[in-house]
């Protein structure tokens, strides 16, 4: 069931935003747009302005004016209106509960806050808030203080309160950043059921790529106070725009060497470049190679994640060769972690449960190293 005001759901459009703290650029000229519906992560390390663009789609900060930046929301702009006018369901990382108020009092604490003109009578109140206490499953328990609830109980609690005022935007600060991997792990998988349920238009910050690629519709990765990348989960993880976007998303290997006839010479290793056929491609467009035409002779790094990287006990030419180090077991594969025979560089691969039986690696073991897929940047990239 749906509750009442979740079809007020509208569309966000931010238009070059720009806000300064002093001489700190926290947001420099972002532009996004979330369609109605839609749920959005807003992914990036500390400091990358995600968190102050969240709060200026709220209206907690004001964009710089001498930008001419807007935000908009079904197309109008609310630049100029208090947070209170704006109906914006917001959820911070640490609840922000009432300690003294019960989980039914705090969900109904904003609908008794608005002016009475608006406010919904008693008994309407009383409906709306043990409808979404079901929804967010904590059925029962609308007696309880804060105290008695786990940390993911509070959140939904929190969650719930931001829905009660029926928002048109929901947005969400890192709203398990302070749970347990586990906890966590349940919790994102329930944000993103109740959220097709309401369909009420959300955006949400966090710092773990994992939560925002599980979760969300679209992923925005920022960095220095601006969007890097802005795709579905699957555009961002297998097409990354730039190695910040590459580095940031997952684990990855790094080689850098000269190119020649469609190979990575790195150190007296070479390392073939999956489908170059004789002509690699730098994907950065930073004049050397950006129309596909040779690049031999080019300096350039390719970047590897671990899963994409083949362990063998014999190689050829095109094989680099490594010293396992250490092998962890996660899930259904198996961390391996070396060091390259040649130089010490770390490397990390990521192999099946079974491949590792087939090898039999121990630590101290020679193994080489080939790719089975890569992207080449440019050396002088600037991450």
């Amino acid at each position: 069931m749906r509750p009442r005001g979740a079809n007020t759901a509208m569309g966000i459009e931010l238009r070059n935003i720009t806000k300064t703290f002093g001489k700190f650029t926290a947001l420099d000229g972002v532009s996004l747009k979330v369609e109605t519906g839609e749920l959005v992560a807003l992914l990036g390390p500390s400091g990358s302005g995600k968190t102050t663009l969240l709060r200026v789609i709220a209206g907690l900060e004001t964009p710089d004016a001498s930008t001419g930046g807007a935000v908009l929301f079904g197309g109008e702009d609310v630049a100029a209106r208090h947070v209170a006018a704006r109906r914006v369901g917001f959820v911070f990382q640490h609840y922000a509960l009432f300690r003294h108020m019960t989980v039914f009092e705090n969900v109904a604490f904003g609908l008794r806050s608005m002016p009475w003109r608006q406010r919904p009578a008693r008994g309407e109140i009383k409906e709306r808030v043990l409808e979404l206490v079901r929804l967010v499953q904590l059925e029962g328990m609308q007696g309880r203080f804060p105290s008695q609830l786990s940390g993911g109980q509070r959140q939904r609690v929190a969650l719930a309160r931001a829905l009660a005022v029926g928002p048109k935007v929901l947005l969400l600060d890192e709203p398990f950043g302070a749970l347990d991997a586990k906890v966590r792990r349940e919790l994102r998988r329930w944000l993103r059921k109740l959220h097709d349920d309401m369909g009420v238009t959300s955006v949400f910050v966090t710092h773990d790529q994992d939560e925002a690629l599980e979760v969300a519709d679209r992923v925005a990765v920022m960095n220095k106070g601006k969007i890097e990348q802005i795709g579905t989960p699957e555009e961002v993880y297998e097409h990354p725009a730039n190695p910040f976007v590459y580095n940031f998303l997952g684990n990855v290997n790094l080689f850098r060497g000269r190119l020649s006839r469609g190979r990575l010479e790195v150190g007296d290793a070479r390392l073939a470049i999956p489908g170059a056929n004789g002509n690699a491609r730098i994907d950065d467009a930073d004049g050397t190679n950006a129309d596909g035409t040779n690049a031999d002779g080019t300096h350039a790094v390719a970047y590897v994640r671990p899963h994409d990287l083949e362990v063998a006990r014999t190689g050829n030419g095109d094989s680099i060769l490594a010293r396992v180090n250490h092998v962890g077991f996660a899930g259904p594969f198996v961390q391996v972690y070396m060091t390259r025979q040649d130089n010490g560089e770390p490397i990390e691969a990521a192999i099946l449960r079974e491949r590792y039986r087939e090898l039999a690696l121990k630590p101290a073991d020679a193994v080489h190293l080939s790719a089975r897929h890569a992207r080449l940047f440019s050396d002088d990239y600037s991450i």
